[in-house]
This record gives C-alpha cells, sequence and structure tokens, in this order.
C-alpha cells in the first residue's frame, strides 16, 4: 500500500504542469516484494500529450491509450464540440490505481475498440475484489473515476485526499529502497517482462536497442528501427515460419511459398475481439481491427494490400474477406457463401500466369463489404479496374491466357461439349497456343483445369446466375476461341495489292454462329473498313495485318466488355436488400487488391499503367505513415524528431500533372492520325525533364522511369494501339445485329472513362439483368496499411 500510495502522490505532483498527458499507466501488478516501478514511459508520453495554450486550458482532441482514456475525451472523437482539460489525467491515474491492484486496466479483455465503446456506457470501473483494499484507497478511486469531469476534483484536490496524506513523511525511506533497487537491477542486466509490453534494461553500459526476434513481433517498440534491423528480424521470423509482424498499425507478411495450418477455424476464433497483444500477429487480427474500428467508431475502413507481383496479395485478400464474413455473421449462410465465392470468380477471369506468379492478377480490384450499423453483413460490391485485355490475344514468352480459357476448352472436353462450342480436342486454339508455348492436347487431360471448370461454373451458380446467363458466357468465350484462329492471306491483282482474304471459311463461320450473326457480314467488316468522305461513303480493303488487328481488337473488346459485365452482374446479385433502411447498410470495409509492381525483361504498356497504379499507393503510404502524422504532432504541438523519407509526388506528377505529364502527353498523340510510337518518344524526351526519365541512345523506342521501387525500362512499341483502344466501327454496328442477347448488350452499353462496362436503364430478358457500373466511394474511410513480401 506504501508504494501504491507513493506513485499516485508523484503522478500527481507531475501532473500540476500546464500539460495534459492524456496517458499514464503502469508496467504490470503490484508485487510482493519490492521492486522498481515506473509509471508511463517518456516514449509514450510524449506520444499524446499536448500543452494547454488557450485561455480555458482545454482541449478537444481525441488522443490516447483506449483503456486508460477518459469518457470526455472519447467523446471528442465523435462530438467535435466536446473539450476537456487536465482532469482527464485524473481518470487515468484512477485507472492505473485499479491496474495496480488488480494487474490489468478495466475492460482489458476486451478488444481496445470495443473498450472505447463501452468506457462512457458503463458506470465507473472499481477494483474487482475491493474489500481486500483500504477504504481510504477506494474513496481515492472512486473520486478519480467520477465520470462528470467538471464534478470530478482536479489534481490539487487530491493531494489532499488522506490516502496521499498519509505518504507525508515516508520519502527519504522510499527514495533509499528506490536507489538500492535500481542499483541491483543494473546489477543483473536481465530484461525483465511484463503483461503489457517489454522493458530494456542496460547492460554493461550500453542500452540494448535491437531485442530477441523470438520476441518481437511488433517492430515499431525497438529502439533503432532501419532497413537493417527490419530485414534482420523479418528473415528470422521467416525462417520459424512467422510470416506475420507488426510495425505499429502495419502488418507486413512475407509470402511462405507452402501450405500453413494458421487459418483453421480455431484460429478464427481466437483472434474475434481479442487484444492485439494477446495472439501473434495475424491477418485475422487485422481484419478484426478494421471491424471493430468500424463498428466502435461508426466510420467506413480500408485495408491497402500492397507488395510486388508474387507477394501473396490475392490471397492476404481471400483471408480478410473470409474472417469479415466470419465477423458480420450474415443473417443467412447463403450471402455469406456468395460473399466468400465472389473473388475465385472474377480471378477466374482476371488471373493469369507471368514469369513469376503463377496465379497473377491482371486487373485491380476493390471489394467493399457492405455493413449494417450494428456490424452484420449485408452484401458486397466488386470495382475492377485496368483488365489487361492485350492477354487475350497476345502473351510474352513464359506467359499465358487468363485462366478461364483453359478451364472452358478442359472442362467442356470432359463433359463432351466441345463440338457444341465449334472448339477442336485434337487443335488447340490459337489465342491458347502461341509461338512460345506450344500445349497441344495436354490442356483438354488437365485434371486441374476440369477441376477448376467444375468450381467456376458453381460459383456462378450460387451467386445467382442463371443457366441461360453461363450459356451465353461460355458462348461468348468461345466465340473468342475460335476468331482467334480466323486467318488471313493476301489477294493480289493487277490493280490492288493490299487487299486480304479470309482462308479458312469453316472457322469464320463457326465464330459467326457463337456471336449468331452472318458469317458473310463478318468477312466483309474484317477484311473492309467504311471511310465516309464529303459525305460519300467509301468502302476500302484491309491489309492482311489490318484484318488481323481488327479481328484481335473484336476478342479484346469482348473479352473486356463480358469481364465487365460479370462484375456488374455480381454487384447486382449481392446489392443489399432493397427492404433495408439507409441507417442498416451504411458501413463498408474496403479491401484494395492490386497487381504489384513489375519489372520484366521487356516491359510495354500494362507494366507502365502497374507500376503508376503502385506510384500511388506509395504516395498514400507515405502519407498516411509519415506526411499526416506529423501534422498531427504540429497540431497537438508535440515537440517530435521529424522523419525524413522519400517523397516521391515529383514522379507522380511527371506521370499525372496537365498538361505536360507522361499520361497527358500520350492522349496528346493518340489524337494524331499520323503519330507513331517513335514520335511519342521523342515527344516524352522533349517534354519530360526530369532525372526520373531518361532515354538511352541506340534504343528507338525505349525510355527509362526511376520509379520508387526502382529502375525500370520501358518500350514504348504498341503504347498508341493500346491507349487508342479502338473497336472498328464496322464491328460494333454488326455485333449490335446479334441475336444473342448479352453480346447486344455488350456493344450497346457504352463505357466509362476507364473502359468499363457503364449502366444505362433498360428491361433485359428476364434472366439478365442490367449491368450496374462499379460505384466509386466518397465515404471518408479509415486506411489500415499491409504489405506483402515475396
Amino acid at each position: 500500500m506504501c508504494r501504491v500510495q507513493t506513485l499516485c502522490s508523484d503522478t500527481l505532483c507531475t501532473s500540476r504542469s500546464p500539460f495534459v498527458w492524456r496517458l499514464c499507466f503502469c508496467r504490470g501488478r503490484l508485487p510482493l516484494q519490492n521492486a522498481p516501478w515506473i509509471i508511463t514511459s517518456t516514449s509514450q508520453a510524449d506520444r499524446v500529450s499536448a500543452q494547454l495554450t488557450n485561455t480555458r486550458l482545454r482541449r478537444n482532441t481525441s488522443v490516447g491509450t483506449p483503456f486508460w482514456m477518459a469518457p470526455e475525451v472519447i467523446a471528442c472523437e465523435q462530438q467535435l464540440d466536446s473539450t476537456y482539460d487536465a482532469r482527464c489525467d485524473v481518470w487515468s491515474l484512477g485507472i492505473t490505481a485499479i491496474e495496480l491492484g488488480d494487474g490489468d486496466p478495466p475492460l482489458s479483455e476486451l478488444h481496445p475498440m470495443r473498450a472505447l465503446f463501452k468506457i462512457p456506457r458503463n458506470p465507473p470501473p472499481t477494483l474487482h475484489q475491493p474489500e481486500l483494499w483500504s477504504d481510504n484507497f477506494n474513496d481515492f478511486i472512486c473520486k478519480c473515476l467520477i465520470k462528470d469531469f467538471e464534478l470530478r476534483p482536479n489534481v490539487l484536490d487530491l493531494l489532499q485526499h488522506v490516502f496521499i496524506k498519509q505518504i507525508l513523511g515516508r520519502e527519504r525511506i522510499l527514495q533509499k529502497q528506490l536507489i538500492e533497487l535500481i542499483d541491483l537491477n543494473q546489477q543483473i542486466g536481465s530484461i525483465e517482462k511484463t503483461r503489457h509490453e517489454r522493458i530494456h534494461t542496460k547492460k554493461g553500459g550500453h542500452m540494448k536497442t535491437q531485442g530477441d526476434p523470438d520476441e518481437v513481433e511488433d517492430l515499431a517498440t525497438l529502439e533503432v528501427l532501419d532497413e537493417n534491423t527490419v530485414t534482420e528480424h523479418l528473415q528470422s521470423r521467416y525462417g520459424r515460419d512467422q510470416i506475420y509482424t507488426y510495425v505499429g498499425d502495419i502488418l507486413i507478411a512475407v509470402n511462405p511459398f507452402h501450405k500453413m495450418e494458421i487459418y483453421t477455424p480455431q484460429d478464427t476464433k481466437i483472434y474475434i475481439g481479442a487484444k492485439r497483444t494477446v495472439n501473434p500477429p495475424h491477418i485475422f487480427a487485422l481484419a478484426d481491427a478494421a471491424y471493430q474500428s468500424m463498428v466502435s467508431y461508426n466510420t467506413d475502413q480500408c485495408v491497402v494490400i500492397s507488395g510486388e507481383s508474387g507477394a501473396g496479395k490475392t490471397e492476404s485478400a481471400h483471408l480478410l474477406v473470409q474472417q469479415l464474413t466470419v465477423l458480420g455473421k450474415a443473417n443467412n449462410r447463403t450471402l455469406q457463401e456468395k460473399i466468400l465465392l465472389v473473388n475465385s470468380l472474377v480471378e477466374a477471369f482476371g488471373n493469369a500466369c507471368t514469369v513469376i506468379n503463377d496465379n497473377s492478377s491482371r486487373f485491380g480490384k476493390y471489394l467493399e463489404m457492405k455493413f449494417t450499423c450494428v456490424g452484420t453483413v449485408v452484401g458486397a460490391q466488386i470495382s475492377e479496374y485496368l483488365l489487361e485485355k492485350s492477354r487475350v490475344v497476345h502473351q510474352a514468352v513464359g506467359e499465358r491466357n487468363f485462366h478461364i480459357f483453359y478451364y472452358i476448352y478442359a472442362g467442356l472436353a470432359d463433359r463432351k461439349k466441345l463440338a457444341h462450342y465449334k472448339l477442336s480436342d485434337s487443335k488447340t486454339p490459337k489465342y491458347l497456343c502461341n509461338e512460345h508455348i506450344k500445349l497441344g492436347p495436354d490442356i483438354v487431360s488437365n485434371t486441374f483445369y476440369k477441376e477448376q471448370f467444375d468450381a467456376v461454373e458453381q460459383c456462378f451458380k450460387v451467386i445467382g446466375f442463371s443457366l441461360e446467363e453461363l450459356g451465353s458466357v461460355y458462348s461468348t468465350l468461345a466465340a473468342i476461341l475460335n476468331s482467334g484462329d480466323i486467318e488471313f492471306s493476301p489477294v493480289a491483282s493487277e490493280h490492288q495489292t493490299d487487299k486480304s482474304n479470309i482462308s479458312n471459311i469453316s472457322v469464320l463461320e463457326n465464330a459467326a454462329s457463337l456471336l449468331h450473326i452472318r458469317s458473310d457480314e463478318l468477312q466483309e467488316a474484317l477484311t473492309s473498313h467504311c471511310v465516309v468522305a464529303r459525305g460519300e461513303t467509301i468502302v476500302r480493303p484491309n491489309t492482311v495485318e489490318k484484318a488481323a488487328e481488327v479481328r484481335d481488337a473484336m476478342g479484346k473488346a469482348l473479352y473486356g466488355r463480358l469481364f465487365s459485365w460479370i462484375v456488374n452482374r455480381i454487384n447486382s446479385l449481392l446489392r443489399p436488400d432493397s427492404q433495408l433502411g439507409e441507417e442498416d447498410k451504411g458501413l463498408n470495409i474496403g479491401i484494395l487488391d492490386i497487381f504489384g509492381f513489375e519489372n520484366f525483361k521487356k516491359n510495354s504498356f500494362e507494366q507502365l499503367c502497374i507500376n503508376i497504379a503502385n506510384e500511388q499507393i506509395q504516395f498514400y503510404f507515405n502519407q498516411h505513415i509519415f506526411a499526416w502524422e506529423q501534422d498531427e504532432y504540429l497540431n497537438e504541438e508535440v515537440d517530435a524528431r521529424m522523419i525524413e523519407y522519400e517523397d516521391n509526388r515529383p514522379l507522380l506528377d511527371l506521370f499525372l500533372q496537365k498538361p505536360m505529364g507522361m499520361l497527358s502527353l500520350l492522349d496528346e498523340e493518340s489524337r494524331f492520325p499520323q503519330a507513331t510510337d517513335q514520335t511519342l518518344v521523342e515527344k516524352f524526351e522533349d517534354n519530360l525533364k526530369t532525372k526520373s526519365f531518361w532515354r538511352p541512345k541506340r534504343v528507338d523506342l525505349g525510355f527509362g522511369i526511376h520509379h520508387y521501387a526502382g529502375k525500370v525500362m520501358y518500350n514504348a512499341a504498341g503504347f498508341l494501339a493500346k491507349n487508342r483502344d479502338t473497336l472498328p466501327a464496322d464491328i460494333v454496328l454488326l455485333l449490335r445485329s446479334s441475336e444473342n442477347e448479352l453480346i447486344r448488350r455488350l456493344v450497346t452499353h457504352p463505357l466509362t472513362k476507364t473502359g468499363n462496362l457503364a449502366h444505362t436503364k433498360g428491361k433485359v430478358i428476364n434472366t439478365m439483368c442490367n449491368p450496374r457500373t462499379p460505384t466509386r466511394t466518397i465515404n471518408f474511410t479509415k486506411p489500415t496499411t499491409g504489405a506483402r513480401s515475396r
């Protein structure tokens, strides 16, 4: 009891300055034997303390550690007109007094977000066994924990409390004991572990700063944090299959490249509502933190997953959705099952095998899970960006087309339905068998592809697609594969040498049949084009090269619009129930899963777009971790050392600035009919005067960019064609005449600015709902950052 009195007395004396600490806690339970004690720590208190400078000596910012925060401090998070004064520290002292007696602060068994929700609503806490303590101590705690801070005594009043005044005359004895204990502790040189955090003590005259990698789960607790330290700890933990590590509120995950038994139903349960320090770092803990923050603060959340290609971002997104559906406790299991299958379905159409990743995302995905105000999941919505449509018609060395083409080819062969979709089991379609990979009939016999086809079909059915819609999807995919096999030959004559003709009419007829259009009209649209000059329509023939370009453009357009239609259809099927009120479907948790930074032997337009997106994510990361935190320090008048970091804003200006940024220059050059990729590179060189851009000698279409992740060499061949991404008007008009409802809608609906299928009003056949445009999220969201490493 004597030591409790001393600690409380010293803390009250410290609090008489014109500062509000907003943080006061001890390092464990009151020991039975003599031991040194520390209340608060400088490093912690510096983060949340602030000077009371206004005339009323009050503040209105909600900062602190949840279990010790006073109700009036928590209120400032939601009630902007609320304020508090230094008496918030009196509340913290009362909580600390309970902690000294019980070993933990009240509500410590709850997640911090839940504690923030409970503190203002619960009655003032008391000791767990008040009968074991003196009446004076219980009364002291009661006085400290008066909820109305206007009625709560201030520091000077508490110094006159009988519990504190009993300490008079004992200071000299206690000081002597404390000095002896400190000396003893220094001689032992041990590291004392407690339930709240690790205390590093001196050994041999030097402060232990690195910590044992076996024990450090949050690298932010290290006193020295640099690249070597982070790498050392991550490598050490990775060697023991500890793939998750915290750095503050960031979760770092290192891809183990093997199956781990840490995602079982039992693991799911232990992270629900648990304090972060109770369990090892885990992706489930990140999901729980986002969910608890959403419910407690009534604020939308966002999880940003970043990392290079092959780091495991897509799998992390799967696990986040899995945990959030458990936390959301959907009213029916069907909805929960649908949400879990969304990722699997869109990844079959949007993922492909690359040289470094067998399941690489070739599109950006933002999944929003919809919750009620009490945290029940009621729906989901997905938005897609930057689908790599060029992969449909061409794949780089060692790479493959989108997964779905192999799945459907093997699956239809297994069901003896290839002939129904005009496909052959003896000759592989050209789009699946380029000059670099000779797959042959092996696709048909691939057991994995057959299993995945069954799984994809099950996803369609569970989510809510009809059999008629499913048949139309298969027909469109088969039409794309058949059209890729159409071959052209030159037609030479005395007056025309640049005309082309189709040399395999049977393949043309197969493609036309699947598209439900006339074969002669398809032939004409591929081998010729119309030009309107002075009110007169002139039909001009296409060369073999031009005809092949039109064929490929049709395949890319059909696939890109089909993918958008599937995404929009999913959104309409998973839209929250229209019978729910707006207040019951107003909370969201977003998960951003976008392709990682790429640097291949040959980098084209797709890699440039991908890396620009990653530059923007890196900028957001810098703002969230460094810039906004430092601004908060300044606003709180906290004297903190500013951290230097590499700001990539100049690089974003290089890409995005108008009118002289790289993308603006690309759009400008794309408008000129006579422009070439060579003139584009020359325009870049003339206008982009920055150290981050360079053009090497003797490389006609090459240019380099120094990204935040390193230097990348790009080849501008095809930049203009890919940026224009045009579909000839003759093909559009022909497809609009299709007898297939889905084909007509794919080319009838306009496109958004990002090239996705837009939403228009109009009734479709009873089984085929209108596509719905992925809406932009304009709600404020609280960010949660995650990082993946290969």
